[in-house]
């Protein structure tokens, strides 16, 4: 199956915006767990090409799938619930509801980018473990200050 092409900003968008209608009714770690997911997401629109940042952001959205859970079943008002809280709420779990899909989405920018050993990551420049060979811009001879 083939994922659709949505541009990161627009995702970023979305929960963005349904962060803040579900901080009408959930603050406190609520708010500080999903924007701070939303920072790590500027970051990777930012450094576009960056494996790391693309990699916070995903692996900061699945993170957060769990700490919503957690989150509104502890946190969810049972009674006297206005209007407007129910809104929030209902955004809250709609955003919940999202970021699965939204996790898959960042994952295929993810691979795009070359994470997970995706087709972009050159590993020739490597040296491996085992090898015998030092590094060729070092000279062997490492010099250690006396004393030590």
């Amino acid at each position: 199956m083939e994922l659709p092409t949505v541009n990161l900003k627009a995702i970023l968008l979305v929960h963005w915006l349904l962060t803040i209608w579900g901080c009408i009714v959930f603050t406190g770690p609520y708010a500080w767990a999903n924007f701070t997911i939303l920072a790590l997401g500027v970051w990777a629109v930012a450094q576009r090409d960056s494996v790391d940042a693309i990699s916070m952001f995903l692996g900061g959205l699945v993170v957060t799938i769990f700490l919503d859970i957690v989150h509104i079943s502890i946190f969810y008002p049972r009674a006297g619930l206005s209007d407007t809280g129910r809104f929030g709420a209902g955004m809250a779990i709609l955003s919940l509801l999202l970021k699965p899909f939204s996790c898959c989405l960042v994952y295929h920018m993810h691979r795009e980018r070359g994470g997970f050993l995706g087709p972009s990551q050159e590993h020739s420049a490597y040296q491996t473990i085992d090898s015998s060979e030092g590094p060729a811009n070092l000279d062997s001879r490492a010099q250690v200050p006396q004393g030590y």
